[in-house]
């Protein structure tokens, strides 16, 4: 799980040395209106990673730099809150130098992951309100709304779902 390829994308492991990388993501404008608030401060993002990179040991969560095949990095995206049979995902953020089909192929490696490697059998995540287009895609993908809060609506996808979509993009993924 060190690295997974798709057809113009690859998702690899976050080290320390992309600390201002993911920074420059979460800080900026155009990508953070639905994200948590980040302090800017460099060395607590290294920081912070050094900690994680403890749980990825332990095989408690997996946070991945998406790259385009040439190794330009274009986001991110976390495996994370690992339940019986089920696992969440987020820190999703692509940027400007994101490949066309870039979201798709990354939600496809996402679900590899958690079904494949990690053997879960379906993923929990959340969406906040008013982030429509995340909303409309994952809805695409056959997710079911299992509740809301103030800020958020609650989501979960099996694999079955995803297997479906996978057919219907099968093109697009080779």
């Amino acid at each position: 799980m060190r690295e997974l390829k798709s057809k113009t994308i690859k998702l690899r492991l976050i080290e320390e040395s992309d600390a201002e990388f993911i920074l420059s993501l979460r800080l900026d404008k155009r990508y953070n209106t639905f994200l948590s608030d980040v302090s800017d401060d460099l060395s607590a993002q290294r920081e912070w990673i050094t900690k994680y990179k403890e749980d990825e040991k332990n095989g408690l969560q997996y946070y991945y730099i998406i790259e385009k095949l040439d190794n330009t990095p274009c986001g991110t995206v976390r495996l994370y809150d690992f339940k019986e049979d089920s696992f969440c995902w987020g820190s999703w953020i692509l940027n400007e130098n994101k490949t066309r089909y870039s979201a798709l192929e990354s939600a496809f490696l996402v679900y590899e992951i958690g079904f494949e490697h990690l053997k879960f059998e379906k993923s929990h995540f959340d969406v906040r309100k008013g982030n429509e287009k995340v909303i409309d895609f994952h809805k695409k993908f056959g997710a079911i709304e299992t509740g809301e809060d103030d800020e958020n609506y609650y989501y979960d996808l099996h694999e079955s779902s995803v297997n479906e979509m996978k057919k219907k993009f099968s093109n697009l993924l080779k």
